[in-house]
């Protein structure tokens, strides 16, 4: 009988990923277009220079694995607050299809919409 491997490391690794990516680069978008950009500090970014932001393949990557990472993380914090924190652990399929489902969702549909833009 063939040994099955769990996926549970594999989703650790991109919860850790996540968060990781998210406490480094978060914080840094919030300043600059959170308070940087409004109070004048810096000037205002044209729509020129945002958009070859996005069109540059390297930028794009980045802000998607910074959405798929980002959701994923969510996936796998929000599955354990319903899993161990709410205990409806008899709902597990369910719940592990609606949060890794959303992520996948979520991720593809940041990707699809930085090809169309």
């Amino acid at each position: 009988m063939a040994y099955k491997r769990p996926i549970e490391p594999f989703l650790w690794l991109l919860f850790s990923a996540g968060g990781t990516l998210a406490a480094m680069a978060m914080p840094v978008l919030i300043v600059v277009f959170g308070l940087a950009i409004p109070l004048g500090w810096l000037p205002t970014p044209t729509f020129s220079h945002v958009h070859a932001l996005v069109a540059n393949p390297l930028g794009r990557l980045f802000i998607f694995v910074l959405s798929m990472l980002g959701l994923l993380h969510w996936a796998h914090r929000f599955r354990y607050t319903l899993y161990d924190g709410l205990q409806i652990k008899h709902l597990n399929e369910m719940i592990d299809a609606f949060c890794y489902g959303g992520a996948m969702v979520g991720s593809l549909v940041a990707g699809y919409l930085l090809l169309v833009f």
